[in-house]
């Protein structure tokens, strides 16, 4: 349940998003929304309706056409857009996106390193890292190079990554998508004890019915509107 005057993290206001070739075509029609410390926030509807469009551009991947878009108390533009994305927000995508060569305790430190922080052993960064594996159940699996992992511990390394610079806001674009039934709850309870414990705010997007139900608030995108469907945890 959101509490009352919980810290306001996200604010979109008339985002709108036009693509103009090979013609004109709108995507996104005056979109609103806020997101909330400790609030879960799901956004469904149908293939090619642009949610994936969206989550990219408050995820600040993508700009919108017209319209603002506010993350932790700063107004994104473009001189400040990378930086808000490298301190305030963490990604987890349906198909991992993590370097199959790497370990996974390398992997999750990665946006660490983009920081340039330092994650040289001992430091506190490497700490973090392995505190984060051992929160997603892979502490045994710090050393192993992500190719030799299964589709479920790839994915919880890749929600270790997105929590390494203790992000606000968690984007995730269909997180469970190419998982079975059984390793996508055990990826959901993770994401959502994470933003409710730690007070973050996740959005996300899903075709998954059950990954929707279980977040606090239901939004659907069609014809480029974001309709709260009044769906309430």
């Amino acid at each position: 349940m959101k509490e009352k005057h919980s810290k306001i993290l996200l604010e979109a206001k008339d985002l709108h998003k036009t693509f103009y070739h090979p013609n004109p075509i709108t995507i996104l029609q005056g979109i609103n929304l806020e997101v909330s410390a400790g609030e879960s926030v799901a956004i469904v509807g149908r293939s090619g309706e642009g949610k994936s469009t969206l989550l990219q551009i408050l995820g600040t991947l993508e700009s919108p056409c017209s319209g603002e878009l506010r993350i932790s108390d700063q107004h994104v533009n473009g001189l400040n857009r990378a930086s808000i994305r490298n301190q305030s927000i963490g990604f987890v995508f349906q198909s991992f996106h993590l370097l199959e060569d790497y370990t996974a305790l390398e992997n999750v430190l990665m946006p660490a390193r983009i920081a340039r922080k330092s994650i040289k052993k001992g430091s506190e960064a490497e700490q973090r890292g392995l505190y984060l594996l051992e929160k997603v159940g892979l502490a045994d699996r710090a050393n192993f190079h992500t190719k030799l992992l299964s589709g479920g511990e790839k994915q919880r390394v890749a929600l270790a990554r997105a929590m390494c610079n203790d992000p606000a806001l968690i984007f995730a674009d269909e997180p469970s998508g190419n998982l079975d039934r059984q390793t996508a709850a055990i990826i959901h309870n993770i994401l959502l004890s994470f933003v409710e414990d730690h007070r973050k705010g996740l959005i996300v997007v899903t075709h998954d019915k059950e990954l929707a139900g279980l977040c606090a608030k239901q939004y659907e995108l069609a014809s480029g509107k974001l309709i709260d469907t009044g769906f309430r945890v």
